[in-house]
């Protein structure tokens, strides 16, 4: 499904909010997307059309895979990443082509107040060097009408690609993918094997991806927008303030330039922005980690589903639904999900009666199986997440696991009242 595909899906089954009347995209586009349970379509952000809360819900992502709901981990867990990639000559991305490049003529939005500039945030940006490819979404700040910030984290792929050309004083060739389909979006997001997120969304969406290849020698998908360009081997800047999924302003750094040489564009493009701390934030960052934890936990019980949660970022709190066979289980499920992402601060591990999708009946679960001096493992001093504002400042923190599952040996004292038909 095309981009512009899944929006006409959205719109046609009544869940696309649409703006006509025209709206500023600094702070009046990222308002109103902030106030919006779903996705809004902007008609005119200054002249130009933009969406926001793509995939803003769990309803959006199963949409998108072709799962109800509560089949999204299952779908995810089961994913390899071994579909077809094609190579083809041409793409719709170049309808419109332009090496006089000017960036402020894009609806890049500025978000918040102390935000250190306006904010590409659903930038796929896809690199090569050396025989090598990634494809990951990178923060990248405005720093001039033809240069971004981007915001590269040690040790991840694009960070290692910059590393090993900026030793060779050579610029790194990326390109930046805005408005592909949203598999490959979402895809780019996943931890993969290096070099494999176009396969794993080809596997996602069960159809073929099709690149085509830039001048700079990086290969695309088809999309609304394209920048093409370079990493500056040895150029930095200051990046942020910009705030991060905890809704606090993250660090300001000094990161690599990317300087962009071409734009090319699909007439009439639609730019695909990710309002910061929002609901798309949160669940392009937690989802793929939820597969993680799935399998993380069947090697050590029957795990039934699990969920990164919106109240904890969709990065700090999970709950994990088990089958509980013996006494233990819940606690080896806590020590398995902490291993899997080491992000992850506090688990709750539940039985398959409570709906993990129901934080009222995860608290009925802990007000009700949980006895603090048994059923909680807290485990100090601990590698934890860098956007956790209480960690510490050499990284750590402390994990708490909480063992929320009935004891079997008085199952019958955790028998939920059920009404006569």
């Amino acid at each position: 499904m095309s981009f512009r595909d899944f929006i006409d899906h959205l719109r046609a089954s009544d869940r696309l909010v649409e703006v006509t009347d025209p709206v500023s995209k600094v702070f009046e586009a990222p308002r109103i997307a902030k106030r919006s349970n779903g996705p809004v379509f902007f008609h005119d952000i200054d002249g130009q059309k933009a969406i926001m809360n793509l995939l803003g819900s769990r309803d959006e992502l199963a949409d998108m895979f072709g799962v109800p709901k509560d089949g999204i981990i299952q779908r995810l867990s089961e994913v390899r990443p071994d579909g077809e990639v094609k190579i083809v000559d041409s793409s719709p991305t170049q309808e419109v082509v332009t090496e006089d490049v000017d960036l402020t003529k894009l609806p890049l939005m500025t978000h918040f107040e102390k935000d250190g500039g306006p904010y590409i945030t659903a930038g796929v940006v896809v690199s090569e060097y050396d025989g090598m490819m990634n494809a990951s979404i990178h923060r990248l700040m405005v720093a001039g009408k033809d240069k971004l910030a981007a915001r590269l984290v040690p040790p991840r792929h694009t960070f290692v690609l910059h590393k090993k050309a900026s030793e060779n004083n050579e610029p790194l060739p990326v390109a930046i993918v805005l408005g592909a389909d949203p598999a490959i979006t979402f895809a780019s997001t996943t931890r993969v094997p290096a070099g494999k997120e176009f396969e794993y969304a080809a596997a996602l969406r069960g159809a073929p991806v099709e690149l085509f290849e830039c001048e700079n020698g990086v290969k695309v998908p088809h999309s609304e927008i394209i920048l093409e360009g370079y990493i500056d081997p040895v150029e930095r800047v200051d990046e942020g303030p910009f705030v991060d999924i905890t809704g606090t302003y993250d660090l300001v750094r000094k990161e690599p330039v990317i300087r962009i040489t071409k734009i090319m564009h699909r007439r009439d493009p639609i730019y695909h922005g990710i309002l910061p701390a929002g609901p798309e934030h949160l669940l392009m960052m937690g989802v793929p980690y939820e597969p993680k934890i799935y399998n993380a936990v069947s090697e050590v019980t029957t795990v039934k589903n699990v969920v990164l949660t919106e109240g904890g970022c969709c990065y700090l709190h999970a709950v994990v639904q088990i089958e509980k066979q013996t006494e233990g289980d819940a606690k080896n499920a806590i020590m398995a999900a902490f291993a899997a992402h080491t992000s992850l601060k506090h688990v709750v591990i539940v039985d398959e009666d409570i709906d993990i999708f129901d934080m009222q009946d995860v608290e009925f679960a802990i007000a009700t199986r949980v006895k603090g001096d048994s059923d909680m493992m807290i485990i100090p001093n601990v590698r934890g997440s860098s956007l956790d504002p209480r960690g510490a400042p050499d990284g750590t923190t402390t994990k708490v696991g909480i063992d929320a599952t009935k004891v079997l040996a008085e199952k019958e004292n955790f028998e939920r009242a059920k009404m006569p038909e």
